[in-house]
């Protein structure tokens, strides 16, 4: 290859290749720090790689100021509980229990034990719970790109999370929130044995009670809607 007017010395040539080694070593540790390799403090590979910290700590913020333990941790709101985020455990109060009409549901173990908790489901099921509230339990590992039944992955026959599981609102967030989320409870906490009671419901696995004409459209039209405007 010809460089015409470039001066070629030896030492031209050997300053060139060590800033050439210098630009390339500078790049890959941008890139790993872009993407969290190794679980980082970087923003995270998560759905496709290993959680950063801060990815989990964003998790447990939402988590923590969402609600989530007044049904999942007996209303306490305490990381240093040795049953955190376990579910239902009978208790005086009867927090975690419901009666739901006819049914009685339980606040599930959320905790990544394998057996009673969420450690056997994937990434993308746990997504998929909040985002469209399929019962992983019953719904394939599948990236979904659809909400009617049949179409993009979504199930034709759907099994939702029984009630009182909020994810009309949940589904919702942003894909980081939601991705903040898993890995908080699949990589940031212990996982803690105990076994939940399962969830009572009708046949239809609570399908005809979440209909968008029941829950609201998904995703949420844009800003400014019928009945929103802008009045700063």
């Amino acid at each position: 290859m010809s460089y015409k007017g470039l001066d070629q010395s030896p030492k031209r040539i050997i300053f060139t290749s060590v800033i050439s080694t210098l630009i390339a070593a500078t790049m890959v540790i941008i890139l790993i720090s872009s993407y969290g390799c190794g679980g980082g403090n970087g923003p995270s590979n998560l759905p496709n790689g290993t959680p950063s910290m801060n990815q989990v700590l964003q998790g447990r913020a939402i988590l923590t100021s969402f609600g989530c333990v007044d049904c999942h941790n007996r209303g306490v709101n305490n990381p240093s509980d040795s049953n955190w985020l376990a579910g239902y455990i009978p208790n005086p109060t009867g927090a975690g229990k419901f009666q739901i009409g006819p049914f009685t549901t339980y606040a599930a173990n959320l905790t990544p034990d394998k057996t009673t908790g969420i450690g056997g489901y994937t990434d993308q099921q746990i997504y998929n719970a909040l985002r469209y509230g399929l019962d992983p339990a019953s719904t394939p590992s599948v990236v979904i790109t659809s909400t009617t039944p049949g179409q993009g992955n979504f199930p034709s026959t759907p099994h939702y999370l029984a009630p009182p599981m909020p994810w009309p609102s949940t589904r919702n967030m942003s894909d980081n929130d939601l991705w903040a989320i898993v890995a908080y409870l699949k990589y940031g906490i212990k996982p803690v044995s105990n076994s939940v009671p399962a969830s009572q419901g009708p046949p239809n696995f609570w399908a005809s009670s979440y209909t968008s004409s029941a829950i609201g459209p998904y995703p949420l039209p844009s800003y400014p809607a019928g009945n929103e405007q802008f009045t700063p």
